[in-house]
């Protein structure tokens, strides 16, 4: 079956496959405006890591990060770049794979829960699921694309 497909996966279930069809494109723009919402949040936000540069530097040095005053800066324009790209639907593939790939890289240094005190322990495992539900939506997305209601769609129909 694939994205927008009216096949049914099971006949009681035809209505709702006629429902996902038909709105797929609706969801794949709330899917992938939420998504990057989540990332401008996290670069531009209330105590975001463009504006608190020097925290975020600090953050990434007590975790060992190599470089930390540059991986700080990269990190921030990296989660701001996604962010934007998945909002507008702009090199959305493309924005999906650095999305995985900076996730894997941030929940593999910042949210190794397993090595946290006790009263840090969950906060952090609910980060490091959030960051692996977030990489799920990021590879459908690469899979499934931006939808039509996106600057790729309107630049494809340019070309």
């Amino acid at each position: 079956m694939s994205i927008g497909s009216t096949e049914s996966s099971h006949p009681s279930l035809s209505h709702a496959d006629s429902f996902a069809a038909s709105t797929a494109d609706a969801f794949l723009l709330v899917g992938r405006v939420l998504v990057g919402w989540l990332f401008l949040a996290s670069s531009t936000g209330i105590g975001g890591k463009l504006w608190n540069h020097a925290g975020f530097a600090g953050y990434l040095k007590n975790l060992g990060a190599p470089a930390p005053e540059i991986s700080s800066w990269i990190g921030a324009i990296v989660e701001f770049v996604i962010g934007v790209a998945l909002v507008l639907g702009l090199g959305t593939r493309y924005a999906a794979l650095l999305c995985a790939l900076f996730l894997i890289a941030a929940t593999a240094l910042a949210h190794r829960y397993w090595e946290y005190p006790a009263a840090q322990m969950g906060n952090q495992y609910n980060h490091f699921l959030k960051n692996i539900a977030v990489f799920g939506g990021a590879l459908i997305l690469f899979v499934a694309g931006p939808g039509r209601f996106s600057v790729d769609r309107m630049l494809s129909k340019k070309g």
